[in-house]
């Protein structure tokens, strides 16, 4: 037996082969939408997948504003943010905020998916949140890819 074809092949900076996707969120559930994207961006689906290097893919999310919400989540859950003065906490719900930023919606969802260090912060860089169809990332030349597909 060949104990060198064993040996465990961490990824690093140099070798992470990082590609560009295209997701359009019409019609899609924020929740399912958000896990599938915070997948992308983390490179678990990669076969080289290593927990503690930014391995994942860069993401460009279009439509924005044509997500779906399960439930009442659409006029009962709240997004709460605080300006830093005394009493300066503001409360603020998926329909106030798809009429004026739709593309925070998204993040949203997706940042709280993601870890809670430097890594989640470095992933959430990959993502590219979009209202409408287009998009400045056309250089890239980002392939469209469909979640229901990635397991």
């Amino acid at each position: 037996m060949d104990t060198l074809s064993y040996k465990t092949v961490s990824a690093n900076k140099q070798t992470v082969n990082k590609n560009w996707l295209l997701i359009d969120a019409e019609g899609k559930t924020l929740g399912r939408l958000a896990s599938g994207i915070a997948f992308l961006l983390r490179g678990k689906h990669k076969t080289d997948f290593t927990p503690h290097v930014d391995c994942g893919d860069n993401v460009v999310v279009i439509n924005a504003e044509k997500i779906k919400f399960s439930g009442n989540k659409y006029e009962d859950k709240e997004y709460v943010s605080h300006t830093g003065y005394p009493g300066g906490q503001r409360f603020t719900n998926p329909k106030e905020l798809l009429t004026k930023q739709p593309q925070k919606v998204v993040e949203a969802a997706v940042k709280g998916m993601l870890p809670k260090n430097k890594l989640g912060r470095q992933l959430f860089r990959n993502l590219y949140v979009y209202i409408g169809a287009e998009h400045k990332q056309e250089a890239q030349q980002p392939q469209p890819i469909d979640l229901n597909k990635i397991k």
